[in-house]
């Protein structure tokens, strides 16, 4: 598990020391209608549902963002997302951040991914990113993805090995593709773990807009019915909300596994760390300082942008000793880890 907790350690210091080198950059102008001499001015972020603060998602984009300001001496921006906002305002928002002399503009979240198309063709010369789509076919976008699955399924070999009721569960923000598949490597490496492990699964909401991603009172009471049926691990994918599971989890002295950052290092869960195992992380502040470096490089990332298992892009946090020093996990993990780097594990995606 060495190798693994080198992934782990490297995704999770992204939050201040990248991982993958690529990103940063200097400003160029943008279409004959709007253009920017703003040179070197940074990135800009256009975070998604739940905003900075989120220990989570958006978190570790800041962190790449922080990372790129600290070593190209940019100042960036980032900008919080509105209650009930539609994709003319996302649009609006990434075109005021293009105008001002940002290059690369990020949009944190699939939900940009309307906008973030309207508006690069609108200004050619600037990059545009967008986290967890990849649906975008344009010259100056860069589709951010990941293969949460595969993380997920080290999540689920965690739980497999760590429950003591042979209950465990997972909770979805929102019930879309993007967390079927954290859903579906978890449960699969549950199941290819520990035969007779029941896996509850429970998603909060069917839209973001209603608050699955940015509601922790429902994680929490999501946590606390799966706890009533005998849950002792439970692994959450729900942004903002999976705040509520962790503190559900502390109150019931059960494990939860945290989600996107190193959630056992945050500063605003310490008083619940203790509960936390491990976290399934994927590097989010390594691509947004992948494609800042590449842009400050002059050869900017565009098409789709796959971080996985091999290439350190997701994997798991070591940062709990609990966790780290348990050497029949470890060692489970790792044949895990080799299964699905050489393709003998193929992990679901639904």
């Amino acid at each position: 598990m060495r190798r693994l907790s080198r992934i782990a350690v490297a995704g999770i210091a992204s939050a201040t020391l990248a991982v993958i080198a690529t990103g940063c950059g200097s400003s160029s102008s943008s279409s004959s209608s709007s253009s920017s001499s703003d040179s070197g001015k940074g990135l800009a972020l256009a975070y998604d549902v739940g905003g900075k603060g989120d220990q989570s998602f958006n978190d570790a984009a800041t962190a790449g963002m922080d990372k790129a300001d600290a070593e190209f001496g940019y100042k960036s921006t980032a900008v919080e997302p509105q209650d009930g906002e539609s994709d003319a305002d996302k649009a609006q928002r990434l075109e005021q951040l293009a105008k001002q002399g940002y290059n690369p503009v990020i949009g944190v979240g699939f939900a940009y991914a309307p906008a973030v198309k309207e508006v690069a063709a609108k200004f050619p010369k600037v990059t545009f990113g967008v986290v967890d789509d990849e649906q975008i076919k344009a010259d100056n976008v860069a589709d951010m993805v990941f293969t949460e699955e595969q993380g997920s399924y080290l999540a689920g070999v965690t739980a497999a090995l760590t429950t003591k009721t042979n209950v465990v569960g997972f909770v979805g923000g929102v019930d879309i593709p993007l967390i079927h598949k954290f859903e579906a490597g978890y449960k699969q490496g549950v199941e290819d773990t520990k035969k007779g492990v029941t896996v509850k699964s429970q998603y909060l909401t069917e839209t973001a807009q209603e608050g699955g991603f940015s509601s922790p009172d429902k994680g929490e009471n999501a946590a606390e019915g799966m706890i009533d049926d005998k849950a002792d691990v439970i692994y959450a994918a729900a942004g903002l909300s999976g705040q509520g599971v962790i503190k559900a989890a502390a109150a019931n002295k059960i494990w939860a596994i945290g989600v996107d950052s190193d959630q056992y290092k945050q500063d605003a869960l310490a008083k619940y760390k203790d509960s936390i195992l491990t976290s399934a992380m994927k590097d989010v502040a390594g691509a947004v300082y992948n494609l800042a470096k590449s842009v400050k490089d002059g050869k900017p990332e565009t098409g789709v942008v796959r971080a996985d298992l091999a290439s350190g892009g997701v994997g798991l946090a070591d940062s709990n000793p609990v966790f780290k020093d348990n050497a029949t996990l470890q060692a489970a993990l790792a044949k895990a880890e080799a299964g699905i780097k050489d393709g003998s594990i193929k992990v679901k995606t639904s």
